[in-house]
């Protein structure tokens, strides 16, 4: 499934009246019908249920009060609530909400103080609230009147349905540039928006359902449409196949550059992990007063010491052993636990640029590339790169909350700049191309908010190169990795560590694979 920006759902709204005949009139209809249904599989029945519809003047103004009508055929009693100048609205809207007064259902502008005391006594004695107050085209701070009744609704309101996008929320990149609706259930039409992916406003959408509203799939499908969803169905078809002569030496093997003293666990937790993705082979490469705590660490994985800078800490000095091991692995990964040091730093960039296979750079070897980047276009290498949000941002030269006003372009930017596939850590983690296209992940959960999580993760991106290919492993690990933590969230809840994510993704693969 597809993932849409504001402008691309414009154009798809635009392009069914134009192409198909279908208009305005007809999509709020079916909009308000989803909103309805929405409402109603939450509170089970509206039939004599007390509802509060909440409506600007825009086109989510008239999504409301269509869908006020259906709760109201329904059998629900209602009250509607505006905000806004209705003069503004557009035909569509107006029409709805004559047919809502025609109907005897009670209209009310906050136009006085004593609206608002009505109100926010209505919500109290609501069973249900429909938000449709602002849509996606809400840029920037809110207004008083849209700010307040945000607020109050948060107060006061329970089991709360936003229609499209909750109040308050960036349709692109989930800001809330003051407040913003809490809602329990997101009914979002067409596509889903990019901006319910995101925090604040994915922490704000609550359960997202996803309602066509008769948009023509062709539509929904544009491959001008660049953002994808990752679920089982579309992900499980990316699983390699394993004919019935494999042995461990075409199953990857994966030369791991990870570890310094006091950072064992992450050398040991990637390198492990490539095993656990379905790698063949893997060989973790440390500094030789490290090699033997690693070696005690991990029975599969095999040691290679390397000489050192100092006790436990590698420098240029190793790029040489280094270089002889290349041509020995199909995949190589450097920088989990690996240290800061500016020798250290020196080596990765070295060793980089020697590196003829596929490539994944993490967590140090990421550092080691802060003021350098221009030497990631350079590298011969497939190239894969795994930061979280303020790695990204170290590499961008921009600050975290920077970053967050549009994510998703500055990752499809720096994956384009350095012909990398980037996969950016985050509440949604996401895989951005080089070519543009970006993926969102639908698997993970707060509880992977653990050290150790990100080595994990690097190691099975690079466990299932060389079976899937660097495009296909990218997306198939950061979804195994989330499904493996949420298989161990089931269990372990916040006390969940790396080691649990880690021992799950046997079990992940095979989820998958089954279709269970």
């Amino acid at each position: 499934m597809k993932i849409a920006l504001v402008e691309e759902m414009r154009r798809i709204d635009k392009m069914a009246a134009e192409m198909y005949g279908i208009d305005e009139s007809l999509l709020m209809e079916n909009a308000g019908r989803a909103a309805a249904d929405a409402l109603t599989g939450l509170l089970g029945e509206v039939q004599g249920r007390t509802v509060c519809v909440l409506a600007g003047s825009g086109n989510n103004g008239g999504d409301a009060f269509a869908a006020a009508r259906h709760l109201f055929s329904r059998g629900a009693k209602l009250a509607i609530y505006t905000v806004g100048n209705a003069e503004h609205s557009k035909d569509a809207t107006r029409k709805n909400l004559a047919i809502c007064k025609k109907l005897g259902i009670l209209v009310r502008p906050l136009a006085e103080e004593r609206d608002w005391e009505k109100l926010r006594i209505y919500l109290r004695l609501s069973d249900g609230v429909l938000d449709g107050i602002l849509g996606t085209g809400v840029k920037g701070p809110l207004r008083e009147t849209e700010e307040r009744l945000i607020r109050m609704v948060n107060e006061e309101a329970r089991h709360v349905v936003a229609i499209d996008i909750p109040s308050g929320v960036d349709a692109n990149t989930g800001a809330a540039h003051g407040a913003a609706i809490i809602a329990e259930t997101t009914a979002t039409f067409g596509l889903p928006k990019a901006g319910l992916f995101f925090c604040p406003g994915a922490a704000c959408a609550g359960k997202i359902v996803v309602d066509p509203i008769s948009l023509p799939q062709a539509l929904l499908d544009d491959k001008s449409i660049m953002q994808e969803y990752m679920d089982d169905a579309s992900v499980r078809n990316l699983l390699p196949v394993r004919a019935a002569d494999v042995h461990k030496g075409v199953c990857g093997r994966v030369l791991v550059v990870a570890g310094s003293r006091g950072m064992t666990g992450a050398a040991a937790m990637a390198s492990t992990a490539v095993l656990r993705a379905g790698a063949g082979i893997s060989t973790v490469a440390a500094a030789d007063g490290v090699a033997d705590i690693l070696a005690s660490k991990t029975t599969e994985v095999m040691t290679s010491p390397l000489p050192e800078l100092r006790p436990g800490v590698l420098g240029t000095s190793a790029v040489d052993a280094l270089s002889v091991l290349l041509p020995k692995f199909d995949v190589v990964l450097i920088g989990p636990g690996l240290g800061r040091d500016s020798e250290t730093c020196a080596m990765v960039r070295q060793i980089s640029a020697r590196v003829q296979m596929p490539l994944v750079l993490d967590a140090d070897a990421l550092y080691a590339f802060h003021g350098h980047t221009e030497e990631l276009r350079k590298l011969g290498a497939p190239l894969l790169m795994t930061p979280h949000l303020g790695e990204l941002a170290e590499l961008l030269d921009i600050k975290v909350p920077q970053l967050r006003e549009n994510l998703v372009a500055y990752a499809r930017k720096a994956a384009a700049e350095w012909q990398a596939i980037l996969v950016v850590k985050s509440e949604c983690t996401i895989v951005a191309f080089p070519d543009g296209r970006v993926c969102f992940t639908s698997k993970g959960n707060p509880s992977m908010a653990t050290a150790g999580a990100g080595d994990v993760l690097a190691g099975a991106i690079a466990g299932l190169v060389h079976e899937a290919g660097a495009e296909s492993a990218a997306v198939l690990g950061v979804y195994l990795h989330g499904l493996a933590g949420d298989m161990a969230a089931e269990e372990k809840a916040e006390g969940l560590v790396a080691g649990d994510i880690l021992d799950n993704l046997p079990g992940a693969r095979l989820r998958l694979k089954n279709g269970e």
